[in-house]
């Protein structure tokens, strides 16, 4: 049965695969080893297939890559163990990559050049994961027919100002676990639930799948104000210029905490065949060239601050960023998912 599933692993990869054709000349990074350095990613083909094949040319590297979703991910890494084929994890926000780690599925890496391209805040603190890219997720609004100075903070959606006129995406998804989590925090496990429980009762329909949905019934006049992540806002925005909706950034004022940030990242599995070659690959995605490509490929925010980002993105302007560090809202997801469940936030 084991013999089965590693062939069905070795053919769902070659299906996915992003190689190169021509053998690497000598000296090149992949000359010492001619198997495939193989990654399993949650984020979408079109994200990461760019940046595999810019760096398979700059390098001579063979990269074999599967997709799937987080939890499916996750748990594959959990079932093959130590016969996993996979070398390096990428996924979407701190609470998954914080769950891959707890789980003993990722070993830590010293790697001089990650600790000095992503500040320490969006790095794990026993460096078995760094951030890749930068995602806040705060208020958009109706332009129509909000006033930006009524908006301040997260916590204020549960205001009964805002009574019908909320929408938000499901508490099912991790983003929204990870932002109440770092909720939890700032303001404490009690405020934090009353707060939730103020946006569920001022919600103006059912929760969304999805942050673009919510963007969406704002535009159709369904509801005024949600929460997304800034991305999924800039994808809309690119389509249409003139979108009625515009984004705040919550939690600015001096106290307040900052705009809750959470990450994209990577970290090089446990059982790793290839651990010097994954590194490698992360300190790579974690510069110049890869890092401008990942901003401009999905309208984030690159983690090394020395990147700028994309130029519709630097046009929404500045803001401050929380300073919690983000494995944080990893160490609290369970809390924030009782709590939601609490607070009847489906």
């Amino acid at each position: 049965m084991r013999s089965l599933s590693l062939l069905f692993a070795a053919a769902l990869l070659a299906a996915c695969s992003s190689q190169t054709e021509d053998a690497p000349s000598e000296g090149e990074a992949a000359s010492t080893d001619a198997k495939p350095l193989v990654v399993y990613s949650s984020r979408n083909d079109q994200l990461i297939r760019p940046l595999f094949e810019r760096y398979e040319e700059e390098t001579g590297e063979t990269i074999q890559y599967l997709t799937d979703s987080d939890g499916a991910l996750i748990a594959r890494l959990q079932a093959e163990g130590e016969h996993t084929p996979a070398d390096l994890l990428m996924t979407v926000d701190a609470g998954n990559l914080w769950r891959a780690a707890d789980l003993g599925l990722l070993q830590p890496m010293d790697s001089e050049i990650v600790r000095n391209a992503v500040p320490a805040k969006y790095r794990d603190s026993e460096e078995r994961w760094t951030a890749l890219s930068l995602r806040a997720r705060t208020m958009v609004y109706s332009t129509e027919r909000v006033d930006p100075a009524s908006l301040s903070t997260y916590a204020a959606l549960a205001d009964a100002q805002w009574k019908d006129r909320l929408c938000l995406r499901t508490s099912k998804k991790v983003y929204n676990q990870s932002l109440v989590a770092a909720m939890i925090t700032r303001l404490g496990e009690d405020k934090t639930e009353a707060v939730v429980r103020g946006w569920v009762e001022n919600l103006a329909e059912a929760p969304h799948a999805n942050d673009t949905a919510v963007v969406e019934a704002i535009v159709e006049g369904s509801c005024d104000v949600g929460v997304v992540n800034t991305y999924y806002f800039g994808r809309l925005q690119k389509q249409n210029p003139e979108i009625p909706v515009a984004l705040f950034w919550a939690n600015q004022a001096e106290g307040a905490g900052g705009t809750h940030v959470n990450v994209s990242g990577a970290g090089i599995t446990r059982h790793a065949a290839h651990p010097e070659r994954a590194q490698a690959l992360i300190e790579w995605l974690a510069q110049g060239e890869a890092q401008r490509l990942y901003a401009e490929l999905n309208l984030e925010f690159p983690a090394n601050p020395a990147i700028a980002p994309a130029e519709q993105v630097q046009q929404w302007g500045d803001f401050r960023a929380d300073d919690m560090p983000i494995e944080q809202a990893g160490t609290l997801q369970r809390d924030a998912v009782k709590l939601m469940d609490r607070a009847g936030y489906r």
